[in-house]
């Protein structure tokens, strides 16, 4: 077979290009090892420091205040030596880590140093647990972990669910059976950097969602991948438009998202409603389970949600979007509102 000079020339370019993308993936794949495995043995080092700082402390604890001498002590000669990395804040952190992961083998290779400084910090163990869990599950890096943490994930999930559930999803050890055992209230939306005094139309916010569409769907919960937006339904010569339109495959379910602006309207649970039918009829398989609708509002009154809402209703969800992180105080009054809600 003969190839024309041309021929050749775009052969041999095709050729280069394939073979310079595979070294660079080759590449790529090294250094990412190489740094895993240096951060790695990072992690190691901070935890066995802690660990011969936490039983010298210990041989000294008669002495009142040896441990604070002590490290100040370590890092007047460390830090000059060897860095910021050996600081007296440092070095109090690694007597932490030490404290709170007390096992060597218990240590997760896929956690990074930046990871662990945050973890150490959280006083709650089920805490802890949950956002290792979650982390390991999704991968998450540093700036996610940190993100989760600050918009109070874990107390977000508890407003709806109890504390072995929440951590038995998390670790993977049971599918969630219910939407309110990912799906939170609030949700969280500071990501898409809107100004929460503002004024906005539900296509401003639609369009902040699917410019932040990968944000977005680790705050909506776990298993979600986006579908459509602005889906176009016909009802006997009708036009409609579903927002938004996402599939779960951890509850093996179409997802449709509506948004609303304005404090929710019980016809607005109509409207939505009307939308779960229609997936349910027509968009539906045999072996998928019913669909589910999410109201996604600026502001809700529970008890008109609830009585507008059949009693057994388990598929459409009313859940208001804040575009700023919650602080703790406000968590613990939204805790504090479900129990007066379960009281009799």
């Amino acid at each position: 077979m003969c190839y024309s000079e041309a021929s050749y020339k775009i052969m041999k370019v095709k050729l280069k290009k394939e073979l310079v993308e595979h070294i660079e993936s080759i590449i790529a794949s090294a250094r990412e090892k190489a740094i895993r495995s240096v951060d790695t043995e990072r992690v190691l080092m901070y935890w066995q420091i802690g660990r011969v700082i936490l039983e010298e402390e210990q041989k000294g604890q008669e002495r009142a205040n040896y441990g604070e001498f002590l490290i100040k002590s370590l890092a007047n000669t460390l830090e000059p030596q060897f860095g910021s990395g050996f600081s007296k804040r440092q070095l109090e952190l690694c007597r932490q880590f030490y404290r709170v992961f007390p096992i060597a083998n218990a240590l997760r290779s896929q956690l990074a140093w930046t990871h662990y400084r945050m973890l150490v910090r959280l006083e709650n163990e089920d805490k802890r647990e949950f956002y290792i869990a979650e982390t390991l599950k999704n991968n998450s890096s540093a700036r996610q972990l940190e993100r989760q943490i600050n918009s109070q994930l874990f107390e977000r999930l508890l407003l709806s669910n109890n504390v072995q559930d929440v951590l038995a999803v998390a670790r993977s050890e049971k599918l969630p059976a219910e939407p309110k055992e990912i799906i939170k209230d609030p949700m969280i939306l500071e990501f898409l950097g809107l100004k929460r005094e503002a004024a906005y139309y539900e296509k401003d916010l639609e369009v902040a969602i699917i410019t932040h569409l990968q944000d977005f769907l680790l705050e909506i919960g776990n298993g979600f991948s986006f579908i459509a937006r602005q889906k176009r339904i016909h009802l006997e010569g009708d036009e409609f438009f579903i927002d938004l339109v996402f599939y779960n495959r951890l509850l093996q379910c179409f997802v449709v998202i509506e948004i609303k602006t304005q404090k929710l309207k019980h016809e607005d649970l109509g409207q939505l409603q009307m939308y779960v039918n229609y997936y349910d009829r027509y968009e539906k398989q045999e072996f998928e389970n019913p669909t589910i609708g999410i109201l996604l509002c600026a502001d809700k009154n529970d008890a008109m949600v609830k009585i507008t809402l059949p009693e057994n209703n388990k598929t459409i969800i009313a859940s208001k979007y804040q575009l700023y992180l919650p602080t703790e105080q406000q968590l613990i009054a939204e805790v504090k509102k479900e129990i007066e809600k379960l009281k009799p």
